[in-house]
């Protein structure tokens, strides 16, 4: 008698969907069993009944030996997937920066006014703009500078200014400031000295003035 196809979908009679889980759950344990035996191969299954009853199989020593196996085994895969993802990326962005230095290389050769013979008229027009931009740029920049050392000059020169009339301020300060050395009080000693100095010049003027007689040359 031939056995008619079994439909894949839901079986709907729990009683039937009960004997069937059972059956095929037996037939996939041994599956299992024989398969370890035969290829050498290590298997671990794990099932759950409808109910949530657990039923499971290792051809190892312990299930959760063959679990941390695998869950290793997709960490490494993970990571060379990743590295090799991020190799791809590389080449991809190297490939791009090649391409984006040959470009500029062009622009460079034509901006000095080379590789010019295969350019249309827009891209000499383009070109051209480009560079009085660049030209407006640097005109630019150019007279920035020139306004900064500009600054910078009269900066100093300021300061140079002040330090002078510092310096010359300190000067005539110093040379106004000089007071001869005197004495604002006369003692009785200075009294007594210029009384006899006094004395003496008097005693030498009595009398009529020497007469002084001029040594008299003859006629030539």
């Amino acid at each position: 008698m031939v056995r008619g196809k079994t439909e894949m979908k839901r079986i709907e009679n729990a009683t039937s969907r009960q004997v069937t889980f059972s059956k095929r759950r037996n037939g996939l344990l041994k599956k299992a069993f024989e398969l370890s035996v035969l290829c050498d191969a290590e298997i671990a299954l794990v099932i759950f009944s409808p109910r949530g009853k657990l039923y499971e199989f290792s051809s190892s020593s312990s299930i959760t030996k063959t679990v941390e196996r695998y869950q290793k085994r997709v960490h490494d895969l993970g990571s060379n997937h990743k590295r090799e993802d991020n190799s791809q990326q590389a080449k991809g962005e190297t490939y791009g920066l090649a391409r984006k230095i040959e470009q500029l290389e062009i622009s460079k050769r034509k901006f000095l006014g080379e590789g010019l013979d295969a350019s249309s008229i827009e891209e000499l027009q383009q070109l051209e703009n480009q560079l009085e931009r660049s030209l407006t740029k640097i005109r630019a920049k150019k007279y920035q500078l020139l306004r900064e050392e500009l600054d910078k000059l009269k900066e100093k020169e300021r300061n140079l200014t002040a330090e002078n009339k510092m310096l010359t301020e300190k000067y005539e300060m110093g040379r106004g400031g000089i007071i001869p050395r005197t004495s604002s009080t006369t003692t009785s000693e200075d009294l007594d000295t210029e009384e006899s100095e006094m004395e003496v010049v008097t005693d030498l003027l009595i009398g009529p003035p020497p007469i002084r007689h001029s040594k008299k040359f003859p006629p030539n």
